[in-house]
């Protein structure tokens, strides 16, 4: 698959209802405990401005602003989810507080040089296709000292074949990397990291959620209560998520917060 085949892929199927069944509201490990956890290190407050990349429904961006009282724009690559994630924060009260906008984390051509004192990306950056086109936009929109903080898998050691192809690009599996490769990306582009923490608890959790969620789906789909979407079948679904349990318990994935921040003397 192209770059911009997985990225349309993707986008197309983030928006769909049974993705949300499978892995919840906020499509990442952790839910909003983690995003607080990644605001708390960030030292996000009410004078942040914060980019939101892969925002996806705008779940942890409205959180974001209620609990930190910062300013946030959210960035996705799907119009559908950028229209629905205004009308959140429009039912919310949150209109001028927070903003979404269709955009490409690769290429960030709507944003201004150092306009952002925080940017943060929840489990999306393993499933960019050019991970180091975006290093680059997160650091040119990053302000002098501003921070980058990234909660994503982490690829440990050899992974089961199955866990490639498009459900896994979903499950951001497919091309999660090293955490020595994270770092790599954001030192060459100036950013310097200054704290990681492990959360493979998170990733244990979600695995066991989605399994069960899976035999629930599945059994719905059955007694026609819903319709299995077209080209992906349970059977596939159930050994990606079974091959994905066995990776962690293997420690061959893993999940992991990266804070870096940008020199106050960055050009």
């Amino acid at each position: 698959m192209t770059a911009e085949t997985i990225k349309a892929c993707c986008a197309e199927l983030y928006e769909r209802d049974w993705v949300r069944l499978l892995m919840g509201d906020s499509f990442h490990r952790g839910g909003l405990g983690l995003t607080e956890r990644l605001a708390a290190l960030l030292e996000l407050d009410a004078s942040s401005r914060v980019l939101d990349l892969a925002a996806g429904r705008g779940t942890s961006a409205l959180h974001l602003a209620r609990a930190f009282g910062c300013r946030v724009v959210g960035v996705d690559y799907s119009s559908a989810n950028v229209a629905y994630a205004n009308d959140a924060a429009k039912r919310d009260g949150l209109s001028e507080q927070v903003e979404f906008v269709q955009g490409d984390a690769e290429q960030l051509s709507g944003l201004e040089d150092e306009s952002f004192d925080a940017v943060i990306c929840e489990c999306a950056y393993c499933t960019f296709p050019r991970k180091q086109a975006a290093a680059v936009e997160i650091a040119r929109v990053l302000a002098p000292d501003g921070r980058f903080g990234l909660s994503d898998l982490t690829r440990n050691g050899p992974m089961p074949a199955e866990l490639d192809g498009l459900i896994s690009w979903i499950a951001c599996i497919a091309d999660a990397q090293p955490l020595a490769t994270y770092v790599a990306d954001l030192e060459v582009v100036g950013l310097t990291v200054t704290q990681i923490e492990a959360h493979n608890e998170a990733l244990v959790e979600l695995v066991g959620q989605v399994r069960g969620r899976l035999v629930a789906a599945e059994i719905m789909t059955r007694l026609q209560y819903v319709e299995l979407p077209g080209g992906l079948d349970f059977k596939t679904a159930k050994q990606v998520a079974r091959s994905a349990a066995e990776a962690v318990s293997a420690g061959s994935l893993g999940y992991t917060l990266i804070i870096a921040r940008r020199d106050s003397h960055a050009e």
